[in-house]
């Protein structure tokens, strides 16, 4: 099957900066159901095994999207690269959600996508934004998480919360590159000034879309518990856990090889089957 890949399309949001997108879909004459993914903490779309991912899916007839928060540090010139580390720390939720929405209002107007068909599929924190993202937006009617996270108030607590405050920035080393990584206190003051909205709980109760979680049993960074407690919100929705998995199902960056990870492979043929059975 030949498949037609899109890739580093620039997409225009008025309320925060330009960024990056991927399109892959099958060369067909028909219209495809459109997936949108959506990448985590310091995530970003060209990350590991994200493109060989993106294949598989575009190769089981959908119209793949996949790209990267206009705040998440990377740059249109260098889309691989935290080069950008001024816009990362003024990076928010508020911001994530006009970005999303941005994209699905670009895509669903392509003539090659079924506008009655819309799946998001959000990994780790980019779970979190995709479910209230689908409480909010009644397009959506398919719901998938990768290791997500069931609350976005994850922040320093007490005395830490008191030294953000005062200092009106913190940093996170990120393991990988060694940068330090800067987050400004407007993070904060826009989760209480949106907390209602940021409500994961609540968004999850609410979404109406069909809904599968997905979670590796040994998730290093967000528990398990987050599933369980994500599929007790919403009891319509599918949980599928993956034995011994860790939070990227076996991928690591850089991603050398020229196949999935086991673990990114049984994910990959479940969304598939779950998205072919429901939509």
């Amino acid at each position: 099957m030949d498949i037609i890949k899109k890739q580093n399309i620039i997409i225009s949001n008025p309320e925060t900066k330009d960024f990056l997108a991927d399109a892959f879909y099958p060369k067909t004459n028909e219209r495809l159901p459109l997936v949108i993914f959506v990448h985590g903490y310091k995530g970003y779309k060209d990350w590991g095994a994200w493109n060989l991912m993106a294949e598989k899916f575009a190769e089981a007839g959908f119209f793949f999207v996949k790209f990267n928060f206009s705040h998440n540090g990377t740059t249109l010139e260098e889309p691989h690269n935290f080069a950008d580390l001024e816009a990362f720390g003024n990076n928010n939720y508020s911001k994530e959600l006009s970005d999303l929405g941005v994209i699905i209002d670009h895509f669903i107007k392509d003539p090659k996508v079924d506008d009655q068909k819309v799946i998001l599929i959000g990994h780790s924190r980019g779970g979190g934004i995709s479910i209230i993202k689908t409480s909010e937006d009644e397009r959506i009617n398919g719901l998938i998480t990768l290791a997500s996270v069931d609350t976005l108030e994850r922040f320093p607590k007490n005395k830490d919360l008191q030294k953000w405050r005062e200092k009106g920035v913190f940093y996170v080393l990120n393991g990988r590159t060694r940068q330090q990584m800067p987050h400004y206190y407007q993070f904060y003051e826009d989760f209480e000034k949106n907390a209602l909205r940021f409500d994961v709980e609540r968004a999850a109760e609410m979404a109406k879309a069909h809904f599968l979680i997905i979670h590796g049993t040994q998730d290093e960074s967000v528990s398990v518990k987050n599933a369980e407690h994500l599929h007790i919100l919403n009891p319509n929705s599918e949980l599928f856990l993956i034995e011994n998995a860790n939070h990227t199902f076996g991928a690591k960056e850089p991603w050398d090889e020229d196949h999935l990870s086991a673990d990114l492979h049984t994910l990959t043929e479940k969304c598939i089957d779950f998205m072919k059975r429901k939509m």
